[in-house]
């Protein structure tokens, strides 16, 4: 049984009143781990050390040289350890473990690494006005950032947050999900032996409403909030950091598109709307769980579809050859399992997957659906996709723009007129053509509509975790 209290001034801090909670094994379902219970008392704790971190400490005024080496430092400390955090987050998420050893901690030093450069190659700018004035700019930190990560990529999703808002020269607390706390606390404790110093990143375990969560969001000493998570979620943070114009970054739900045109190439068109919705068994916001496909190629299609999804390898998330694990809690699954019990209701037919063992949910897929069933209106954040037809492009784009949210959308084409014009009208923040969930970390990442506010990578980033400040000199 792993004991995880929080980490607050680089050293492991119990709760005051000892309160502890479960972290479960999604495979097993049983308790692998105990995570501190924290409240007000350590919430103002991580608060204060890191505004005393910002106000007096080292880590912003470094220069960024001296700032990029530490984080190189703990890029190379997460890539030395990379066995076992990736064994940590498969226990704590039920994660396959060939995911998380390959594609999510790699991108764990990948954030490190690449804000600690680009921060050294990040440019100001000079508006020379006349041969009496001159004007420039400097990008300061913001001060005490507010991180609140999710549970669907516990560490790498913590990691993008954390390494902008440290590389920039601000100072954080992190909440992890509940589900999820241990490597994020791991985390931590790499970054203290990397050399962070005192109060730079401290991590608060526990919960939202109420609790650590509305704690950080309404702490009058807490500058910035960056979160990711659900769209309800999201508004709750909203109102609260309204009485203090915190300033906010979210990345919210998503219900992505994925439109097959009929000159798509069909095997690549397949293999790719595979990954889209089964990646980490659907828990993924860009998961492209409405599936649109051209009414002549449909029947085709759908079958190499199909076959490939009954063709995956449901089983225990530790074997390497697993490609889809549980769901990551009892109260993810029964929600889930929620929207198939739908099927009396909204006369949808379950072709292939449905529930399986334990928290398994089976690769599923459903046809006789439209727009207005809850199956393609609601995020269900698990292996579950819709399949429809149209017949036209403008049918198409009115389909997949006939959402709330619009985080991404993907399209198939070998058409290049099309797919231009096509992505030009799809409202979604980032559009994959031919592909998905190839990212670059300089272009912009977030949503429109309830999908989230601001942008994420490169510049963006840039934008939210600094303050600009123009300095006009008389020469």
């Amino acid at each position: 049984m792993k004991k995880i209290p929080h980490f607050i001034n680089n050293r492991p801090v119990d709760s005051q009143d000892g309160r502890t909670f479960d972290s479960v094994n999604p495979a097993t379902q049983e308790v692998w781990a105990q995570a501190a219970h924290g409240g007000k008392a350590e919430s103002d704790a991580a608060v204060s050390a890191a505004r005393k971190a910002f106000d007096e400490g080292p880590w912003p005024r470094m220069t960024v040289g001296e700032r990029a080496k530490i984080l190189h430092k703990l890029a190379d400390l997460v890539e030395d350890n990379l066995n076992e955090l990736a064994e940590i987050d498969t226990t704590d998420m039920g994660k396959p473990i060939t995911q998380s050893k390959t594609k999510d901690i790699p991108r764990v030093s990948d954030n490190f690494r690449f804000f600690a450069d680009y921060v050294k190659l990040s440019e100001n700018e000079s508006f020379p006005m006349n041969e009496n004035f001159h004007i420039y700019t400097r990008y300061e930190p913001v001060g005490v950032t507010a991180a609140i990560s999710p549970w669907n990529f516990p560490i790498m999703l913590a990691s993008w947050k954390i390494a902008p808002a440290l590389a920039f020269g601000n100072t954080v607390v992190l909440k992890p999900a509940e589900q999820t706390p241990v490597s994020c606390y791991r985390m931590a404790e790499l970054a203290a032996e990397a050399g962070m110093p005192e109060g730079v990143l401290n991590v608060v375990h526990g919960f939202g409403p109420g609790e650590v969560g509305e704690h950080l969001t309404t702490h009058p000493e807490v500058d910035l909030v960056t979160f990711t998570g659900e769209s309800n979620t999201g508004r709750a943070i909203m109102k609260a950091t309204s009485s203090t114009l915190k300033g906010v970054s979210f990345e919210l739900g998503g219900k992505g598109a994925n439109i097959v045109f009929e000159d798509a190439d069909i095997d690549d068109a397949v293999d790719w709307s595979i990954k889209a919705i089964f990646t980490n068994a659907g828990q993924v916001c860009l998961a492209g769980s409405r599936l649109y496909v051209h009414q002549n190629i449909y029947k085709e299609f759908l079958q190499r579809f199909k076959t490939k999804a009954e063709q995956m390898i449901v089983g225990d998330p530790t074997d390497p050859n697993t490609e889809i694990g549980p769901l990551a809690s009892e109260e993810h699954h029964n929600k889930v399992v929620s929207y198939l019990d739908l099927q009396s209701e909204e006369k949808f037919t379950v072709l292939t997957g449905g529930k399986g063992e334990g928290w398994w949910i089976k690769p599923t897929i459903l046809t006789n659906v439209s727009n207005d069933m809850r199956v393609c209106k609601e995020e269900i954040f698990g292996p579950i996709v819709g399949v429809q037809t149209f017949e036209t492009e403008e049918e198409a784009i009115r389909l997949a723009n006939d959402t709330i949210y619009g985080l991404n959308a993907m399209l198939f084409t070998e058409n290049v007129r099309r797919a231009h014009r096509v992505a030009g009208q799809l409202r979604a923040g980032t559009v994959w053509v031919n592909c998905f969930f190839i990212r670059d970390l300089r272009a912009p990442f977030g949503g429109f509509g309830d999908s989230g506010i601001g942008r994420e990578g490169g510049k963006y980033s840039k934008e939210f975790f600094t303050e600009p400040k123009a300095v006009v000199m008389k020469l």
